[in-house]
């Protein structure tokens, strides 16, 4: 059973000005499908052909590279583009906003901690909010690692992911990668990380 790419839950441009229509176009299109493409591939006549992409990543640290940076890659974005929406933004409510607050004191202290997270990643990878053990806790990951490997320094549920990749970014903020994680707050779907929130509990 082949992974397909799947339809960005929006318009390419919808997330304009924040992130740019060409980004989302490669983004989406050629790098996620890169993604999905060479899963396929890498899982072609092997004993993963049958797996879910979740099965894949969790037993990340005894499959191939190539599974696991694809199958990562796959899952991520996956769960990207489901954590954007236009018009988004704004701050949490309800248990998710309390959440918050108690694990780091307020939601702008909550913004301060995930923004260094995604800054300081050396390199490419991914800044996460997570359940773990019940509570909130912020992390990040290498390359297309992810809360849910087995290889993860910080194991968690995650509940938001950013790209902090530079394909993510750089048409439209360069270098400057902490635009552009001041900018993702103005497209975060609260309401989807909410969602999660409360499965995950």
């Amino acid at each position: 059973m082949a992974f397909t790419l799947p339809a960005l839950p929006y318009a390419h441009e919808a997330l304009e000005p924040h992130i740019d229509t060409l980004t989302m176009q490669i983004h989406h299109g050629k790098h996620h499908q890169a993604y999905v493409d060479n899963l396929n591939k890498a899982i072609a006549g092997t004993d993963n052909e049958n797996k879910s992409l979740e099965e894949l990543v969790k037993h990340a640290g005894t499959i191939s590279p190539a599974v696991r940076n694809n199958g990562g890659g796959h899952w991520n974005h996956s769960f990207f583009w489901e954590s954007l929406a236009p018009n988004a933004g704004g701050t949490p409510t309800g248990e998710l906003a309390d959440a918050i607050n108690a694990a780091f004191g307020s939601f702008d202290d909550f913004k301060t901690k995930f923004a260094a997270a995604g800054t300081t990643r050396f390199g490419s990878g991914w800044a996460w909010l997570i359940v773990k053990d019940g509570k909130l806790e912020v992390s990040s990951t290498p390359n297309q690692d992810n809360p849910l490997m087995d290889v993860a320094e910080v194991k968690g549920t995650p509940i938001l992911g950013v790209d902090v990749w530079e394909h993510a970014y750089y048409l439209k903020y360069q270098n400057k990668r902490p635009d552009y994680l001041t900018a993702i707050w103005n497209l975060i779907n609260w309401s989807k990380v909410a969602e999660r929130f409360a499965a995950a509990k």
